[in-house]
Parts: C-alpha cells; sequence; structure tokens
C-alpha cells in the first residue's frame, strides 16, 4: 500500500520559514511528480508547488512564487517545500500529493492519484 508521509508544519510567525518533506513510503512504482496543495477550511484545495522528476520542471501558486522552493531529495522519493518570508494568508492545511504512473504535473492537474494526511501550517502576525 502506497503512503504518503509529511512532517514539518508548525505554528510561526509572520516573515519566519518552515520546511515540510514528505516520502512515499512501501511504493511499488516510482513518481513521476510530487507536489504540495493546501486548503483552508471552507475553500477550495489549491495547489502551491509541483515537481516533475524526469523533465525538473516546477509549477508554483502565483501567490507562493519567489517566496516557497519545491526540491527533491536526490534520486529519493521524497519531496521537500521550503516556505519563506511566511504570510498570515500562507495559514492553511498542507497536503503532499504524488502522481504514479502517468499523468500531468502542474498544480492544476487532477491526476495526482495518491495524498498524504496533511500537516498544519499556521502563520501568526
Amino acid at each position: 500500500q502506497v503512503q504518503l508521509v509529511e512532517s514539518g508544519g508548525g505554528s510561526v510567525q509572520a516573515g519566519g520559514s518552515l520546511r515540510l518533506a514528505c516520502t512515499i513510503s512501501r511504493y511499488t512504482s516510482w513518481a513521476n511528480c510530487m507536489g504540495w496543495f493546501r486548503q483552508v477550511p471552507g475553500k477550495e484545495r489549491e495547489g502551491v508547488a509541483t515537481l516533475d522528476f524526469a523533465l525538473r520542471n516546477t509549477d508554483y501558486a502565483g501567490s507562493v512564487k519567489g517566496r516557497f522552493t519545491i526540491s527533491q531529495e536526490h534520486g529519493q522519493n521524497m519531496v521537500y517545500l521550503q516556505m519563506n518570508s511566511l504570510k498570515p494568508e500562507d495559514t492553511a492545511m498542507y497536503y503532499c500529493a504524488a502522481v504514479l504512473g502517468r499523468g500531468f504535473c502542474d498544480i492544476g492537474s487532477g491526476d495526482f492519484n495518491y495524498w498524504g494526511q496533511g500537516t498544519q501550517v499556521t502563520v501568526s502576525l
């Protein structure tokens, strides 16, 4: 059974930084793409950042460009989301997701077929 395990959430003051990590455990096939999404209660989930492992392409939401960086642990099914200059509006539950098999790798893709349980990020003034 494929599982995505997230870590690194927490509370931070505005302007601070956090790094989220996500790994796929007990996988049976290589992930083509991994990404991060976030959701605030009462709002739709939004794509934050994605990374295509083969093409090395990244895609970011406009609201996080220049502040967040997605990266891959070398040769591993593991990604990080470095979040700098955090703002209160970044407060959300952050979810790691993966595309196992064929699919599009961007923040608008509906091909992410495996999801983590989420990790809370809270940014206060």
